[in-house]
């Protein structure tokens, strides 16, 4: 399996019920390797920061297993809302 942005993009939003997701390739050549995903749910709400990077993990275990590098953030909706308008 080949690991793209797109494809780390449209599982999160599916499996996640994510409102928003960036994903960013930030490998040195493109290569797929390295990635820094933004990813805003619902479904953090209420969840220690741990347990959504789990959920998150759990989502992308297969994916992982190809991903040398892999940063995210998790935020909520209400949280996604006050960051962007600092």
């Amino acid at each position: 399996m080949s690991v793209t942005a797109d494809h780390i993009r449209e599982k999160l939003t599916k499996e996640l019920g994510a409102v928003h997701v960036d994903v960013e390739d930030t490998s040195p050549n493109r290569c797929a390797t390295s990635y820094k995903v933004l990813v805003v749910s619902s479904q953090f709400e209420g969840k220690p920061l741990l347990q959504r990077h789990r959920m998150v993990n759990t989502c992308l275990a297969e994916e992982l297993k190809e991903i040398h590098a892999f940063e995210q953030k998790t935020l909520t909706p209400e949280q996604w809302e006050k960051q962007k308008s600092q």
